[in-house]
């Protein structure tokens, strides 16, 4: 795939100058009144402060904001993903490897205008673009704040990394503010989420939400620089067991999204918070089972797969 140069600006900046950026923060606030922002869909009025299933109300609720170095090498380039991470969850998995974060829901709530210093922060510190880590319950909240920002003067790319498990017509609102969707499909199967995650209804939903990122913003361009400046990057955590279901996934992005779809295959898994009581959970993965799961990808036709060169701040695609 032809790698093109990065855009001038973030994509929300357009829709500031015509006024519709505000109209979305509206549109966005109402979901909030009988909450579906998510496809919990609680039905309480988070404006008066009810609360539901992620526990968190009308104002943003944030554990942490910085320059990260840990992402994909497009994303962090040498200055760092600007991070901020958005507490509690609409998922209950029972090894995440955040659970202070997301299960004891260690953070604050911030106000708008907080969390636009946040974003101006980061773009001042250099960083490459606003990662919002577990956004899916707090969209109304982080467009708030991100019209004050822009007016400010924030012009660097969204990431929006998630979870996948978002509702359609909250995605629909993102369309034209978010630069780079960076979500991860975590299962194939929907008794396995809902045993391992609670969650609904997770395969059908996940696949729902991916289809319209990638609608939206296309497979990822990575620029001259090696910084991604638009599109999907899914990622895929490979669990022990076969758990998450990696064939079907791999043919998912293949078959229905694009086989130029940018894939990272995360080995990374090690047991965390409840694993241990949920064998096999409460083991690593072995090495043959990654290398399954890397040439699961490949007999796809996925060949676009995420791979870095140790010591370096670039990453290189294996092309297969």
């Amino acid at each position: 795939m032809k790698l093109t140069s990065g855009q001038k600006h973030a994509s929300y900046c357009s829709l500031l100058e015509t006024g519709e950026l505000a109209d979305r923060v509206a549109q966005a606030r109402e979901r909030l009144r009988r909450c579906h922002v998510c496809p919990r869909h609680c039905a309480i009025d988070r404006l008066e402060g009810d609360l539901g299933f992620c526990l968190v109300g009308a104002k943003p609720f944030v554990s942490s904001y910085g320059p990260h170095h840990g992402e994909e090498a497009p994303l962090r380039g040498w200055n760092g993903s600007g991070t901020i991470f958005f507490a509690s969850c609409n998922l209950r998995c029972v090894y995440c490897q955040n659970y202070e974060i997301s299960q004891w829901r260690q953070g604050r709530e911030v106000s708008a205008q907080e969390l636009a210093g946040m974003m101006l922060s980061l773009e001042q510190q250099g960083c490459y673009n606003i990662n919002l880590v577990t956004p899916s319950h707090q969209v109304p909240q982080i467009l708030e704040g991100l019209l004050l920002a822009a007016r400010k003067g924030l012009r660097i790319p969204l990431v929006y990394n998630t979870s996948s498990y978002d509702e359609l017509e909250t995605l629909r609102l993102l369309d034209g503010i978010v630069d780079i969707y960076l979500p991860d499909f975590k299962y194939a199967d929907a008794e396995i989420a809902l045993k391992y995650s609670k969650v609904p209804g997770y395969p059908e939903i996940a696949k729902t939400a991916i289809k319209e990122m990638h609608r939206q913003t296309g497979d990822l361009v990575i620029d001259e620089r090696g910084l991604a400046v638009r599109g999907v990057l899914v990622r895929h955590l490979v669990l022990p067991g076969g758990l998450a279901g990696t064939v079907e996934v791999m043919r998912f992005l293949a078959d229905e999204l694009s086989k130029d779809t940018y894939v990272n295959i995360m080995d990374q898994y090690r047991p965390c918070w409840k694993a241990f009581k949920y064998p096999p959970l409460d083991r690593r993965i072995t090495r043959e089972e990654f290398e399954e799961a890397v040439e699961a990808a490949k007999a796809c036709g996925l060949h676009r797969l995420h791979q870095e060169r140790p010591g370096t701040a670039i990453a290189w695609i294996a092309e297969v």
